[in-house]
């Protein structure tokens, strides 16, 4: 295992990725970062500037000779997803990002490796730091907030970029060209916390489930994993039923666009009802383990003695909680017709835990190609919190990108990638939300396309980059900015 990104290839772009590691980036906290930013603008010379979102835009000359080239949007975002195994003491406020070479991939110990869209950054920088390059007027563009609220491409206004081509590095597939993604939104539920004391001669336990994948809860929906969440309602419903089971603490999940792949709960039980309870968690274990043997091989179930509480939910809520939790959809609701093979409508359901304001909130989230399927994606999951009793309120959510087959980007793209690689690139849309859609409604004009080197396991502690992909993107989009066409 070795920690040295420096000998990898090319130099440059792993140079400015280790050092944007260095960097705390969480959502909504990007000042370090745009710190970093605007002083690696100045340190180069080039016009930076910082808009009232806090999104961050390089402008760079074209290279001797390309002058009267289209300009080109070079586009990343500088916020990462922050999630750690639980038993990481990493403060992602203050820490760095420790990556670390693992054979043919990248990975962090411990935590997200933040390459989305870490590298997408580097690259720019990169290439805004190259005098070798050949290429046209430049704009490198950095937003903010993309991962928990699209804010940076929400409060961008008419103006701060001027190019009409639009490059997005935010895409997690080397050999794959995205011309479209799906729009998304989320609903939150919220119950009113009703705590009551505990009585009577009971034994208390802490349920923990983890081990799972997690991952996007765009890219990765499809995938049959298991949802943490999901998995722990289930044993709970079941108690309740059978067993007299109180639930004094239930959480689990993190981010809204993350599958969850941990949950935990302590629980009161009857002391005369404790040893069938425990016989039942242990045939449940025993059949979720085979459910999921496929797809979460690593999953784990335990049910530990621990201290008896003083409190636990009112029956009430604990009622209306479980119900609404096992009744919640989650996972693809439907294919697409018009592009075999990609998912057209998901639903996550993403988290649950006591909010600051000391509610009792659950957060899912929707996407869907189609802004109808969408809405009705969130009615059905409002409903079901709805006939629970809770209160309930969705985002404004944001646009799909809709593909445009006969964009001169994407030509330029796909003649560039068959004359590098001498096979041609898989052209589609995807199920995850990008930048791009906002940005079409600003700006009308603009061509786009989306891609980037291959990230798997994005929003898990499992993120890996694959360092052969990284010089093949690189390769590739150094070639397409050389072809790029002269002004109308």
């Amino acid at each position: 295992m070795s920690t040295k990104l420096s000998q990898l290839k090319p130099a440059p772009l792993w140079s400015y990725f280790e050092e944007i590691c260095q960097v705390p980036r969480p959502s909504k906290k990007e000042e370090k970062i745009r710190e970093y930013l605007i002083g690696f603008g100045k340190k180069h010379k080039l016009e930076t500037q910082q808009d009232e979102a806090g999104n961050v835009i390089i402008r760079k000359p074209a290279s001797p000779g390309k002058e009267n080239l289209k300009t080109v949007i070079l586009q990343s975002h500088m916020d990462m997803v922050c999630e750690k195994n639980s038993d990481s003491p990493h403060d992602f406020l203050l820490d760095p990002i420790r990556p670390y070479i693992d054979g043919e991939w990248v990975r962090a110990k411990g935590t997200t490796l933040g390459a989305d869209d870490g590298i997408g950054m580097a690259t720019q920088l990169a290439i805004l730091a190259s005098d070798t390059l050949e290429h046209g007027p430049l704009e490198c563009l950095f937003t903010v907030d993309e991962e928990t609220g699209l804010t940076g491409a929400f409060g961008m206004k008419p103006g701060f970029m001027t190019g009409s081509i639009l490059i997005n590095l935010d895409s997690e597939d080397e050999g794959e060209i995205f011309i479209g993604c799906a729009g998304g939104m989320d609903t939150v539920a919220r119950f009113s916390h009703r705590e009551k004391k505990i009585t009577g001669t009971c034994a208390a336990f802490l349920i923990r489930v983890g081990g799972l994948q997690g991952g996007h809860s765009g890219d990765d929906i499809h995938k049959g994993r298991g949802n943490s969440i999901k998995i722990l309602t289930r044993l709970l419903w079941q108690a309740v039923h059978k067993h007299q089971l109180r639930i004094a603490k239930l959480e689990g999940g993190n981010l809204r666009n993350a599958i969850p792949r941990e949950a935990s709960a302590k629980v009161i039980i009857p002391q005369k009802h404790t040893e069938k309870f425990l016989q039942d968690a242990d045939a449940y274990i025993k059949d979720v383990k085979y459910e999921f043997g496929i797809t979460e091989p690593s999953l784990f179930l335990s049910v530990e003695a621990t201290e008896l509480p003083e409190k636990a939910m009112s029956r009430k809520l604990q009622r209306k909680l479980l119900n609404s939790l096992y009744g919640c959809p989650h996972g693809v609701l439907t294919m697409s017709q018009r592009m075999p093979g990609m998912v057209e409508t998901s639903t996550n359901l993403a988290s649950v835990r006591v909010s600051e304001e000391g509610y009792l909130e659950i957060c899912t989230s929707q996407r869907s190609d189609t802004a109808s399927s969408k809405l009705d994606i969130a009615r059905m999951v409002e409903s079901v919190f709805r006939l629970a009793g809770a209160k309930v309120t969705h985002s404004d959510g944001y646009p799909g990108w809709s593909p445009n087959p006969d964009s001169e980007i994407l030509k330029i793209s796909v003649k560039a990638y068959e004359d590098l690689f001498a096979s041609p690139p898989v052209v589609r849309s995807i199920h995850a939300g990008l930048e791009c859609g906002l940005f079409l409604e600003k700006y009308p004009v603009l061509d786009m396309i989306s891609i980037g080197p291959t990230l798997k396991g994005v929003h898990s502690p499992d993120e890996r980059l694959e360092i052969a992909s990284v010089v093949r993107f690189w390769d590739f989009l150094v070639e397409v900015m050389k072809r790029i066409p002269v002004k109308d």
